[in-house]
């Protein structure tokens, strides 16, 4: 394990707690992607703080090694890892490029979960594509694109949640949205898919279209399969 590594590891668990865990352990039970997870019991806050820690203490990684830290956390299954992963992710978004998408798809086939899909999608896909020249920006759409079709209901749900934060501040395309939107309109209506596995879809949708309103009430959803 590298240094970097070792550091939050340990620092993580210095901060578990086993009525935490325990309550974790009851939240997360029932996603797909628990079985098999572990939980220290680290808060969300001590996560953060730990990775914020880490950036202090090795600063100026590049992008090889952020990305490969990212790999390094998520390889041992423990929920307090893998969220740590997406939190030096997020905090390092602006050295990603395209190409990470593909470790990133890789991060949400394996994670589904809600608490981890869901900062993966909006934390670090979203403003990784926003900070994307034209051309590569493409190229990240057609990845999306390729997501919507994909029959993994949480890879879906991450391309429906990636445009919330540029939604909500203003900007996004909408229209994308919507048409990804429309593309799944099978989940939406259940009988395509089994009850969890639309419910995961619907839910990105539903939460996209709320949190949006309330910045943006002018924008105009037509309700996809009822």
């Amino acid at each position: 394990m590298s240094d970097a590594g070792e550091f939050i590891d340990a620092a993580l668990q210095r901060e578990s707690s086993w009525s935490r865990a325990e309550e974790l352990r009851s939240r997360l039970g029932k996603e797909p992607g628990a079985d098999g997870l572990r939980f220290y019991g680290a808060s969300v806050g001590a996560v953060r703080g730990t990775v914020r820690n880490a950036g202090r203490r090795y600063p100026g990684l590049s992008h090889d090694e952020i990305t490969a830290l990212s790999s390094e956390l998520w390889s041992v299954p423990v929920f307090e890892r893998r969220l740590a992963a997406a939190v030096l992710l997020q905090a390092n978004v602006t050295l990603l490029t395209n190409s990470d998408l593909t470790r990133l798809e890789g991060f949400i086939r394996e994670a589904r979960a809600r608490d981890l899909v869901d900062p993966l999608a909006v934390e670090v896909v979203g403003p990784l594509l926003d900070g994307l020249d034209l051309l590569a920006r493409l190229r990240a759409d057609s990845v999306l694109d390729r997501w919507m079709r994909d029959p993994d209901p949480w890879l879906r749900r991450a391309a429906l949640l990636s445009p919330l934060l540029a939604l909500r501040a203003g900007r996004g395309d909408w229209d994308r949205f919507v048409r990804h939107a429309g593309s799944v309109s099978g989940d939406l209506s259940g009988r395509s898919a089994p009850d969890s596995d639309a419910a995961v879809v619907r839910e990105a949708v539903s939460r996209v279209l709320a949190d949006t309103a309330k910045k943006r009430p002018e924008l105009q959803f037509t309700s996809v399969g009822g």
